[in-house]
């Protein structure tokens, strides 16, 4: 995600570049997904003893979408309502319940509707 980001050019283009990574990771590589996503590995999230990879990986979607929170947002927050329509776009296309030839408007609309820059 951080590569992908780091190849556009403002901000608006990075959260769109980090939105398509997140969304071409969980359909060209559904078992690790679903590991991540989707199985009990027993791993605390949004703690302290969170593991640092974990962590880590937060970290890279909060630092391409801090910068577009909007003022009086919290960055945090807005980074895990971003991550949540994320996964809701991921989950729902592999499930087959979006059409797949929409796949780019809906990334468009999320970008433009979240990420107002």
């Amino acid at each position: 995600m951080r590569a992908a980001a780091s190849r556009a050019n403002s901000p608006r283009e990075r959260v769109a570049a980090l939105a398509r990574a997140y969304l071409d990771f969980a359909e060209h590589n559904p078992a690790v997904y679903d590991a991540l996503f989707q199985l009990d590995g027993g791993l605390a999230y949004a703690q302290e003893d969170t593991p640092e990879p974990l962590k880590d990986a937060f970290a890279a979607l909060l630092e391409c979408l801090a910068e577009v929170a909007g003022d009086g947002v919290h960055p945090g927050t807005f980074t895990e309502v971003f991550w949540a329509a994320l996964h809701g776009l991921a989950t729902l296309t592999r499930a087959g319940r979006l059409l797949p030839a929409d796949a780019e408007p809906r990334v468009e609309l999320l970008v433009d509707r979240l990420a107002m820059v």
